[in-house]
């Protein structure tokens, strides 16, 4: 197996902040926008050998932190449609990945239930994401790191109070920082 590691490259240090000429907020944002673009497809990259797609590792990693979930709310927590989750659940059905099991109080809702073989991959994901988290944060010192999970936590909030104030948000989002 391939490890992670042989794709480390050297990291020059922390990004010094733009020229006061330069527009930085607009830059932050497309900063945090490509960071997590390029580290879905570089999650992407390494899942690839397990033949997991985005979707069904997006899906594998929610339930894995609430399993259990209404099929509802699992769409709602991935902005995705019902008709999208639906055929989504179906295929890691169909894997033996998951299980739809109905709601002792409502026979209307179907609760979504992680099987033992989507545990041991959900294993091999975290040992890949470490992996994968190692050559990322390579050259980053835990007090910069610390810092930078301080402030994409600030951020974050302040975002969810935002949006509450304006007509609702995910709540369970909001519990996740």
């Amino acid at each position: 197996m391939f490890t992670v590691r042989m794709l480390v490259t050297e990291v020059a240090g922390p990004t010094p902040m733009p020229p006061a000429d330069t527009d930085w907020e607009l830059r932050l944002g497309f900063l945090i926008h490509d960071v997590s673009r390029l580290r879905r497809s570089a999650f992407d990259r390494c899942l690839k050998p397990l033949n997991v797609t985005r979707s069904q590792w997006w899906v594998l990693a929610y339930l894995s932190r609430g399993e259990g979930m209404a099929q509802s709310q699992l769409a709602e927590e991935l902005d995705l449609g019902k008709v999208a989750i639906g055929g989504l659940i179906d295929r890691l059905e169909k894997s033996g990945l998951v299980r739809r099991e109905s709601d002792p109080n409502d026979r209307r809702v179907k609760r979504i239930f992680l099987s033992p073989k989507s545990n041991e991959l959900i294993e091999t994901m975290r040992k890949v994401n470490h992996q994968l988290n190692e050559q990322i944060l390579s050259g980053l010192t835990d007090e910069y790191l610390t810092a930078t999970v301080a402030t994409l936590g600030t951020m974050k909030r302040n975002l969810m109070r935002y949006l509450e104030a304006s007509g609702g948000a995910d709540q369970a989002t909001a519990d996740t920082a």
